[in-house]
């Protein structure tokens, strides 16, 4: 009775080799053979202040968070990963009940294009858009809510940026 639980124990493994799947996840066709990523601070098109760092380093923690490639320099890198932060939009989503001109709260939009290009011959592998939103409940300091929101909206994006590469949607 033993041995064939024993028998049994070491076959499944070997059957469900046969299913097809596999452990980790399925990059799109043109990144698998990417394995170490760089990623350079991205380009700042608006007139926000510091977004390309904070957009930088949230995409970098999405990246290893994921665990699909590794984060590496310029020089070790098997293709480098380049953004361009292109527009940040505030807009008004709750009003003030007795004066609907006062935002009580705000969403803010986050866009950005990237591009992941092979670091030795230059030819692009994947390129894409992404979004991130955010909605903050404005209290008296205005600038420090909206510093929030913009690391939140940062992150969103960074997530859609990593998902895009790691599994291709």
């Amino acid at each position: 009775m033993t041995v064939l639980r024993l028998a049994l124990l070491l076959i499944c493994p070997l059957l469900v080799q046969c299913a097809g799947y596999r452990l980790g996840g399925q990059r799109p066709a043109q990144l698998t053979e990417v394995r170490r990523l760089a990623v350079p601070t991205m380009a700042n098109r608006t007139l926000e202040p510091r977004l390309s760092s904070v957009v930088t380093n949230s995409l970098i923690k999405q990246i290893q968070t994921d665990g699909s490639y590794e984060v590496g320099s310029m020089s070790n890198a098997d293709a480098v990963l380049k953004g361009e932060i292109i527009q940040v939009n505030r807009s008004q989503f709750r009003s003030v009940r007795s004066n609907v001109l006062r935002t009580s709260q705000l969403q803010l939009q986050i866009f950005c294009k990237f591009v992941i290009e092979d670091r030795a011959t230059g030819k692009v592998l994947h390129r894409g858009r992404a979004n991130g939103v955010s909605y903050v409940i404005l209290d008296s300091n205005i600038q420090n809510s909206e510093a929030q929101s913009l690391d939140d909206a940062a992150q969103r994006m960074a997530s859609a940026i990593a998902n895009e590469i790691a599994e291709g949607w």
